[in-house]
C-alpha cells in the first residue's frame, strides 16, 4: 500500500498502457504518438506546472530534439538511442544558453522572449534549408534497429514499447525531482518568488536548472517523433505545437504529472478522433471540448479524479 501511495497513479497508468498494445493492436502508432505527446506535455508541466513559467516558444525544443536526431541519422548515425541522447544534449544547451533571458522578469516578458525565442528558431531552420530541407522537411533519412536489435515495423510494435520505455524512465525521474527538496523549492518559487527570494533561496539558479531540464527532456520527445515517423519538419517548431502542449497541462491538471499523461493522452485522442470525422473543421470541436473542460473540469483531469475520489471516500465513511 505504501508503494502504491509513493507511486500515485502512475503505475496503473503504465498497466494500462500495456493493456493499449493488447486491445488497440491495430492503432500501435497512433499510441506511439500519445507517449510521445505525453513526454513532451511533462516537459512543459515541469516548467509551467512546477516552477510557475509560462512559455510561448516550447516547441522550440521539440524542433530541436527532431532535426537533430534526423541530421546524425542522414549522415549515417542510424542508432536511435544514440540519436536520443545527442537531441537531450542539444536541446539542453541551448535551453541553458537561453536561460539568462527567459528566466528575468515577469510573466508578460517571458511570454513575449520565449514566443519571440520560436519564431527565430523556425525562421532560422526555413532558411538553413541546406541543413533542415526547409519547407519541405527531413524525409530522406533511414532510423536503425533500437539497440541493434528492434527493427521499426510498419504496425508500430517497435515504436510503441520504445517510446513506452522512455515514457517511463522521463516519468520517474520527474517524479523524483519534483518530490525532492528542489521540487518543493520550485513548488515555493511558483506560489511565492518574492517570499522565496528573501529567505535566501537561489530563485535564478532553480528556474534555470528547470527551464535547462525542460527543454532537454522536450528534445527527447522530438527526437522520438522525427524516428518513430522518419520525418522532421518545420512544424515541430510552429506555434501551434507550444500552444497544443500548453491545452494538454492544462486539460490533465497543471502541476500534476499523471494528470498532464492523462491530458495528453485524451488530447491525443481527441485531435486524431475530430481530425478524421471532419477534417477541415476539427479545431472548432476541439475548441468546444477544451472550453468545456476548463468550466467543468477547474483543475483539470487530476482535479476532477481527486474530487470524485475525495467524494467517494466520503461516501464509504458515511456508510460505515
Amino acid at each position: 500500500m505504501r508503494l502504491f501511495e509513493r507511486i500515485g497513479i502512475g503505475l496503473p497508468l503504465f498497466a494500462a498502457a500495456i493493456a493499449s498494445y493488447v486491445l488497440f493492436p491495430d492503432y500501435l502508432a497512433l499510441i506511439a504518438n500519445i507517449f510521445i505527446l505525453a513526454i513532451f506535455a511533462l516537459s512543459y508541466d515541469l516548467l509551467q506546472g512546477h516552477a510557475g513559467v509560462v512559455s510561448l516558444g516550447h516547441a522550440a525544443f521539440l524542433g530541436i530534439g527532431a532535426y537533430t536526431s534526423a541530421i546524425l541519422a542522414a549522415h549515417g548515425i542510424t542508432e536511435p538511442v544514440l540519436g536520443l541522447l545527442a537531441a537531450l544534449c542539444m536541446s539542453g544547451i541551448v535551453a541553458l544558453c537561453l536561460t539568462r533571458i527567459v528566466v528575468v522578469g515577469n510573466d508578460l516578458t517571458r511570454l513575449l522572449v520565449t514566443l519571440g525565442v520560436g519564431f527565430l528558431f523556425y525562421e532560422a531552420a526555413n532558411k538553413a534549408r541546406w541543413l533542415t530541407g526547409g519547407a519541405d522537411g527531413m524525409p530522406d533519412f533511414e532510423v536503425g534497429p533500437v539497440l541493434g536489435q528492434f527493427h521499426f515495423d510498419f504496425v508500430g510494435r517497435t515504436a510503441f514499447f520504445y517510446t513506452l520505455i522512455v515514457l517511463a524512465i522521463v516519468y520517474l525521474f520527474l517524479r523524483r525531482v519534483t518530490t525532492s527538496p528542489f521540487g518543493l523549492a520550485l513548488r515555493g518559487i511558483r506560489e511565492n518568488v518574492k517570499r522565496m527570494d528573501a529567505i535566501g533561496a537561489p530563485v535564478a539558479r532553480h528556474l534555470a536548472t528547470t527551464y535547462t531540464m525542460s527543454g532537454a527532456i522536450a528534445g527527447i520527445a522530438g527526437a522520438l517523433l522525427a524516428q518513430t515517423n522518419r520525418f522532421a519538419s518545420l512544424d515541430m517548431l510552429g506555434f501551434e505545437r507550444s500552444a497544443e502542449v500548453m491545452m494538454m497541462a492544462t486539460l490533465g491538471g497543471s502541476g500534476s504529472l499523471s494528470g498532464v499523461v492523462l491530458g495528453a493522452a485524451t488530447f491525443g485522442y481527441l485531435k486524431d478522433a475530430l481530425s478524421a470525422l471532419s477534417p477541415k473543421y476539427w479545431h472548432l470541436g476541439l475548441g468546444i471540448v477544451l472550453m468545456l473542460s476548463v468550466f467543468v473540469l477547474r483543475n483539470g483531469i487530476a482535479g476532477g479524479l481527486a474530487t470524485g475520489f475525495a467524494a467517494l471516500k466520503r461516501s464509504l465513511g458515511g456508510k460505515q
